[in-house]
């Protein structure tokens, strides 16, 4: 196969990832003109990635960082995108990796770029673990952002699984807001360090939903 059609071929894989809603926003039924795609996930947590280097000054490789969040929903150009409700850990990722290998292998750098989607999983090195931190915690920005446009309504969640998991019910029987739950759910199952925990806090205490841009705009 020509180089050429490697590139292409490639890109198109890639590419379907614009078109793939999140499972997550699917599933709670999430009401909204324009719901995240996988792609724009990819695009939020690079941009979380570079702040969060930029404020709490990490000692990491921050390019190897953006470099892995580009590629590690790579697999889901295959297999999808299935929730943690929905597979075994251990299962999604033996049909993840090999997903993954095969996309690559074709590819000159192929090694290279799979050796780098494997450092991600494994969440070993500093660069994984910080990258891994921020996929995580930008799922739960997104989640009080759509929280507070109205666009999740608890009572009508017939047919979801994730609202019948029982962490997640006994969460929302406390009186936990859709939001609430979700960030609270990931501040008691990921491994945050003390700037995840308290960003994580801090959205979940305090309206975010006004820009800064239209800070920006009263500010003139």
């Amino acid at each position: 196969m020509s180089k050429e059609q490697n590139v292409i071929n490639y890109y198109i894989l890639c590419n379907k990832l614009k078109d793939v809603i999140r499972t997550g926003w699917i599933d709670w039924k999430v009401q909204r003109g324009r719901v995240e795609s996988i792609a724009e996930h990819i695009y939020g947590v690079q941009m979380l990635a570079i702040v969060m280097k930029s404020e709490y000054q990490y000692d990491i490789d921050i390019m190897k960082v953006i470099y892995m969040l580009a590629i590690h929903e790579l697999g889901e150009t295959i297999i999808g995108d299935l929730t943690q409700f929905q597979i075994d850990k251990k299962q999604k990722e033996k049909i993840e990796h090999e997903a993954v290998h095969n996309i690559l292998s074709s590819l000159l750098e192929g090694e290279q770029i799979e050796a780098l989607f494997l450092e991600f999983d494994a969440h070993e090195t500093p660069e994984a673990k910080f990258a891994y931190q921020c996929d995580k915690l930008e799922c739960d920005i997104q989640s009080k952002l759509y929280d507070q446009e109205g666009c999740v309504v608890l009572e009508h969640q017939e047919g979801n699984a994730t609202a019948n998991n029982e962490f997640v019910k006994k969460l929302l029987e406390n009186g936990q807001s859709w939001s609430d739950m979700w960030l609270e759910f990931g501040q008691r199952k990921y491994p945050y360090d003390e700037n995840f925990m308290s960003v994580s806090h801090y959205v979940k205490e305090n309206s975010i939903s006004e820009s800064f841009t239209k800070k920006l705009t009263r500010n003139k």
